[in-house]
């Protein structure tokens, strides 16, 4: 394992686990032609390393602004969030990009892969951007790809793959950088519900490895496979709950 693999119980490296998500206060206010429109309204939680957390609200409820501000597709209009330890509330853009592609990881309800490339080239293309030969991207994008149940599949496009094998390319492709962090959209969304179960089960055993898992969905059910659910209505977390009594 690498330096990043999670301490076993009773010999963590520190008291408390590290934190990988820490939220204090944000708000996000977008001006519209109709005016001001506050989207979050002081939102603060921590999220420790390793953790599978849900965020879960109805459409409409700020669950996609908390998304983009967790994924740093957009800054909070006050507020702080550190990343892995790291304040990134005010990094630059291409400072804000260079975290994105080392730390997070992100899983898309309509998959999001290049319909024309091979499953194995839709894993291989984000570890270009992280500077590994050739050889090792292919040789890391097929151990990948195994991992999340495709061997045999590696030279299939999109269109020759199922809506359950999409998203587990989908999600071979968002452990492709080694993410400190995987971000999951309604990743079930698409998906018929035997499949969802299996998309669901990968991520269980995601994070039985160590994984850091934030998944977002307006589907109770799929919010009940986490150890934890943030609800968010209006714009604020309304409870915080932890379904199975999981340790928090």
């Amino acid at each position: 394992g690498h330096a990043g693999a999670p301490g076993r119980p009773g010999h963590a490296r520190h008291d408390a686990p590290a934190l990988m998500v820490e939220l204090e206060s944000v708000v996000k206010v977008y001006q519209g032609g109709g005016g001001a429109f506050t989207a979050l309204k002081g939102v603060s939680f921590k999220i420790p390393d390793g953790q599978f957390a849900a965020i879960m609200g109805p459409s409409g409820c700020g669950k996609s602004t908390l998304l983009n501000v967790l994924g740093l597709m957009d800054q909070p209009t006050t507020g702080e969030y550190r990343l892995d330890g790291q304040p990134v509330s005010g990094l630059s853009d291409s400072e804000r990009t260079l975290v994105r592609r080392d730390k997070l990881g992100f899983v898309f309800q309509s998959f999001n892969l290049l319909p024309r490339m091979t499953a194995l080239q839709n894993v291989s293309l984000p570890m270009g951007y992280a500077g590994l030969g050739k050889q090792a991207r292919v040789e890391r994008a097929k151990a990948l790809l195994a991992r999340v149940g495709l061997k045999g599949k590696e030279y299939n496009t999109p269109l020759q793959l199922s809506g359950g094998e999409r998203q587990r390319v989908g999600i071979a492709r968002a452990l492709a950088n080694e993410p400190k962090l995987l971000l999951a959209d309604e990743p079930t969304g698409n998906l018929d519900s035997k499949t969802s179960v299996e998309i669901l089960a990968l991520f269980r055993e995601l994070h039985k490895e160590g994984m850091t898992l934030l998944l977002v969905t307006h589907d109770p059910g799929v919010a009940a496979q986490a150890d934890r659910i943030l609800r968010v209505k209006d714009g604020a977390i309304v409870a915080d709950e932890t379904p199975s009594g999981a340790p928090v």
